[in-house]
């Protein structure tokens, strides 16, 4: 019997996989199916999110029908919650040491559970401005673009939005920092 530790390369591997709706079984799919068919009628939808969430706890498929519902449903602290989640699951798909060094140019650009990991992270830190927890926005773009430096995931706008709000800088009123660079962390949140 094999009692070696997961090979991290595989979780990543199997974590894509079930990112892009693979291992989902049928019965879950056909939850969130039905729950989006309902979108519009949220109490009925959200226990079929939740079942289909408590049958793949660890899939990462429920927990995105789950923050869109909260996310289009214009409930953003729900959304926060099931993005945390989210963030949660990547991490453990990703191995304790991820973040540690920065992921390869490549990873961040193709890797499946990197990219996840790093749109989530996008994803709290837009929730967290539109929140007011400029704190905690401040801290997961601060991550962001550490794991990120060449701002694939675009990250660095609503960095530049914290500045801009943190600068007090009111366009209605003609203040304003200098324009945010087409692509990429420039000088945002420095």
């Amino acid at each position: 019997m094999d009692t070696a530790a997961p090979d991290l390369d595989d979780m990543a591997t199997a974590f894509a996989h079930t990112a892009l709706g693979g291992g989902l079984s049928p019965a879950v799919d056909a939850l969130i199916a039905e729950a989006g068919r309902l979108r519009h009628l949220p109490e009925q939808a959200l226990p079929l999110l939740a079942r289909a969430r408590d049958a793949a706890p660890r899939h990462p498929v429920p927990l995105i029908a789950l923050y869109r519902f909260h996310f289009y449903g214009h409930r953003l602290a729900e959304a926060r919650s099931a993005g945390e989640d989210a963030l949660a699951i990547a991490r453990t798909a990703l191995g304790a040491e991820f973040g540690d060094v920065p992921p390869s140019d490549d990873a961040a650009r193709h890797d499946a559970a990197v990219r996840f990991y790093l749109f989530t992270l996008k994803g709290l830190a837009y929730l967290n401005l539109r929140l007011g927890a400029m704190d905690d926005a401040r801290l997961m773009l601060g991550e962001l673009r550490r794991l990120d430096p060449r701002d694939h995931v675009g990250g660095a706008l609503l960095s530049h939005v914290l500045a801009r709000h943190e600068a007090g800088c009111d366009p209605e009123m003609g203040e304003s920092l200098p324009a945010h660079p087409a692509r990429g962390w420039g000088g945002a949140g420095q």
